[in-house]
């Protein structure tokens, strides 16, 4: 598990291998294998997850979402890093690499 990981412009992130997502009434639910957990991602948790199918940056997250929503870029970045970084400390995704500046 990694503890107190800091979100950072600089990664690509991407989901983990060897879970189990379903579409529930528009949120997406998902089942670690390897914890046995159950999560509930959400309906924007759940936009987030998918567009992490590829390796993304925060920013590409982040003007994805202010394609298809109302909201301040400071606001989105902020929520945004701190999912992921749930996410991390949960071991659903994975940094893939750094990005050149």
């Amino acid at each position: 598990m990694i503890n107190n990981h800091i979100v950072s412009e600089k990664h690509l992130y991407s989901q983990s291998p060897g879970n189990i997502v379903s579409d529930m009434d528009g949120e997406k639910v998902m089942l670690s294998v390897q914890k046995g957990k159950y999560y509930n991602l959400g309906e924007l948790g759940g936009e987030i997850w998918d567009l992490m199918k590829e390796s993304v940056t925060i920013q590409e997250l982040v003007t994805t979402l202010q394609s298809q929503y109302d909201v301040a870029q400071t606001e989105c970045e902020e929520q945004v890093t701190d999912f992921i970084n749930q996410l991390l400390e949960q071991g659903l995704v994975k940094i893939k690499d750094e990005i050149n500046s």
